[in-house]
């Protein structure tokens, strides 16, 4: 059953501390049995290498975003009455997408998830070292173009999220301009991104995924399509599945055109599943939605209240 006015999107992955999602996985009953699944699936515990993590994106931290982020939009489906008719994954987020959409089964997507990190660990270890994605709010399109062409180097969009908020690739040694230069525009930078990320000179990576990992998993006809991040395309067949988390490594990450996509298919309803500070608080997606907030930290709440 859905509601053909409704959608979930999962977002992109941000630095979760272990303590602030530590009972949910342990506790709750979905993300408890993905937890479960996915110390099956790595030969280890997941919960003991995410608390140890050295980093945030380190593999047990990415497969730890994702178990949150199925584990929440499991809990929106049962508890609180979400029954989405469309699905969208922003960055990271299109793994879980695809999981939920039924085109992966959760083994093959928590598998692939760990295997996607361990290859980038490997592939910027000796590649783009040079490379850094900076992101940033309060600069309007117009004006981030007329400060790109200043920049007068190579760069790259990587994401855009709001009408004033980007994240842009640069050369590592033309950071500090840009930072300088933003702030002098009234823009406000953020942090900054190492390894790099939706770079188009990441062709290498992409073939790796698609010659070493893809082949080991199946990837079926999703039940409910999937909008991808970058040019809010839905994705009903296994192919598309399959291009889509390929092209989502070396293609920049258009979250309004997604959130156009779903007005245009008469979505008004947003459940966004998972720990997310982002996507599901910026005013393109706040203008367009009603937007539900799925998380961890939502789903021990409301066991605590009921």
């Amino acid at each position: 059953m859905y509601e053909k006015n409704q959608a979930t999107a999962f977002p992109g992955m941000g630095p979760t501390p272990y303590h602030q999602v530590a009972d949910f996985m342990t506790d709750h009953p979905y993300a408890r049995d993905l937890v479960a699944l996915a110390d099956d699936v790595l030969g280890h515990d997941l919960l003991a290498h995410y608390r140890d993590s050295p980093t945030d994106y380190s593999a047990a931290a990415q497969v730890a975003f994702l178990v949150n982020c199925l584990a929440s939009a499991r809990w929106a489906e049962h508890e609180q009455g979400v029954r989405p008719a469309l699905l969208a994954g922003a960055s990271f987020g299109a793994k879980a997408a695809a999981i939920r959409s039924g085109a992966l089964d959760a083994a093959d997507g928590i598998w692939l998830t760990a295997q996607i990190a361990r290859l980038e660990t490997e592939y910027f270890a000796d590649h783009h070292g040079d490379l850094v994605t900076l992101s940033f709010v309060r600069t309007p399109r117009p004006e981030l173009d007329r400060i790109l062409d200043e920049l007068a180097d190579w760069h790259e969009i990587s994401c855009h999220i709001d009408d004033d908020f980007f994240m842009v690739t640069v050369r590592r040694d033309k950071l500090e301009w840009l930072r300088r230069r933003l702030r002098a525009a009234g823009g406000l930078p953020l942090y900054d991104t190492d390894p790099p990320m939706h770079v188009s000179l990441f062709g290498d990576l992409r073939d790796r995924v698609a010659a070493e990992l893809l082949p080991r998993i199946t990837i079926r006809d999703p039940e409910l399509p999937v909008v991808a991040d970058y040019d809010g395309s839905h994705r009903t067949t296994a192919d598309g599945i399959r291009a889509m988390l390929l092209d989502g490594l070396v293609t920049p990450v258009h979250w309004p055109e997604v959130v156009r996509s779903l007005r245009a298919a008469g979505i008004t309803r947003l459940c966004v599943a998972g720990p997310d500070a982002l996507f599901g608080r910026v005013g393109v997606t706040r203008r367009a939605f009603e937007v539900v907030a799925a998380s961890p930290r939502s789903a021990m709440h409301a066991g605590e209240t009921a």
